[in-house]
């Protein structure tokens, strides 16, 4: 304190800081915690009373997260001191940076064990125990590994990241409902069809290729060669995925095989129980993605322009698991179509598991968690580096590296 003027109250510790400020201070993180806390408690008691299982389930996993999340950060707060005397050798610090050393003299004006008086205002802010690290290290001809800056950076982005994947969770479980609501009409035309169940358990006869469902996924592009097929599949996704037809043959063969003789199962609202029980799943930050992001940040090297090249990843898996959806379903009809000329009943088509990759309809599910976390956590990088180092910062990169990354983000 000695040092007197505005560098000693800047760095005043907490014995010579008013108390009325400490209790400010705390009150209102207490308060905005609490506040969230509650928020989450009464949508939990929300969702149970109205029996939402599989949704008070995900919430739980959010929670988890949320806690995973503040836990690193604690870890980060409590054992900085040590972090910050980590050292190395100032060879080994010069490689495979984010930005080339000439930026970091030119914007910083400083190296990395400059003395604290020509720090910017933000770098007093962290003078004392980032001395003690530069000290520390240069005592042995060292650089520390990570600033206190860098720290306080990476606690900002694991918060920034919290909030993008759960907004990026919520958003999917509400686009995707709102999707499967679009269908309900459909439901109600054939439950309204099916009203008379003696009706709909007389036999009557069908024609498989004069059938709908049959001319549209088997006697148009594809029939004759599997290359077609799947380049068929791969443009349906991006125009009525799923039709009327689609859905009405599905529904019929799904209530064949589970709920034979119950032709007024209501398939819809099955599929929004699926919808929510399956958001348990893509919800959580599960081991093998902190993998991904731990690859992610070794390799965001300066001139390599990984985060433009990582963001297609997500994209092309979602063309791939599209044109696999609808593959099956044209599957399914070509199954029916090349068996049958004509039968008696409705036209059935036959669900199974052999149709997906491997055999394991899970791994759709595993490549949808992988594609939302990681476009989750390439939006929350994009965010937090524009927030905390600007729009021209060299981790940026270039603008014709960045809007094409926006754009299929």
């Amino acid at each position: 304190m000695s040092g007197g003027g505005g560098e000693g109250e800047e760095g005043a510790s907490l014995e010579f800081t008013p108390t009325w400020v400490i209790a400010s201070v705390c009150t209102v993180i207490v308060a905005i915690s609490l506040a969230a806390e509650r928020v989450l408690h009464y949508t939990g008691k929300y969702l149970k009373k109205k029996d939402q299982k599989p949704l008070y389930e995900a919430l739980q996993k959010v929670k988890e997260e949320l806690m995973l999340l503040g836990f690193i950060s604690l870890m980060l707060t409590v054992f900085q001191g040590r972090i910050i005397k980590i050292c190395a050798s100032p060879d080994t610090m010069k490689h495979w940076l984010p930005c080339p050393l000439s930026h970091e003299s030119s914007s910083a004006g400083e190296l990395p064990n400059a003395s604290p008086d020509s720090s910017s205002h933000h770098r007093r802010l962290f003078a004392a125990e980032a001395a003690a690290g530069v000290g520390h290290c240069a005592a042995q001809n060292k650089v520390p590994v990570l600033s206190l800056e860098a720290l306080h950076h990476l606690h900002i982005f694991i918060f920034v990241l919290a909030i993008v994947h759960v907004a990026f969770s919520v958003l999917t479980v509400v686009f995707g409902g709102a999707k499967i609501r679009q269908w309900k009409h459909w439901e109600n035309s054939i439950a309204k069809d099916n009203y008379n169940s003696e009706q709909v358990l007389k036999p009557k006869f069908t024609n498989v290729h004069q059938h709908d469902f049959i001319k549209k996924r088997f006697k148009g592009l594809g029939r004759h060669s599997v290359l077609l097929s799947w380049l068929h599949s791969f443009f349906k996704q991006f125009y009525g995925s799923v039709t009327k037809t689609d859905y009405t043959a599905l529904r019929l063969g799904f209530i064949t095989t589970h709920c034979k003789g119950n032709p007024k199962f209501n398939f819809h609202k099955y599929l929004m129980r699926a919808l929510e029980d399956d958001f348990k799943t893509v919800v959580g930050i599960s081991w093998y993605l902190w993998i991904f992001v731990f690859i992610f940040l070794s390799l965001n090297v300066h001139g390599w322009h990984t985060y433009f090249w990582i963001a297609f990843i997500p994209f092309v898996l979602l063309l791939a698991v599209g044109t696999k959806l609808e593959h099956i379903i044209s599957q399914l009809a070509h199954e029916v179509a090349e068996k049958h000329i004509a039968i008696e009943g409705d036209l059935v088509v036959q669900p199974s598991d052999d149709h997906f990759w491997f055999r394991r309809p899970h791994i759709v599910l595993f490549l949808i968690h992988f594609i939302l976390f990681q476009n989750a956590f390439e939006l929350a990088f994009f965010f937090w580096i524009w927030v905390q180092f600007g729009f021209d910062s060299c981790i940026m990169g270039q603008v014709r590296y960045i809007v094409p990354r926006l754009v299929i983000g």
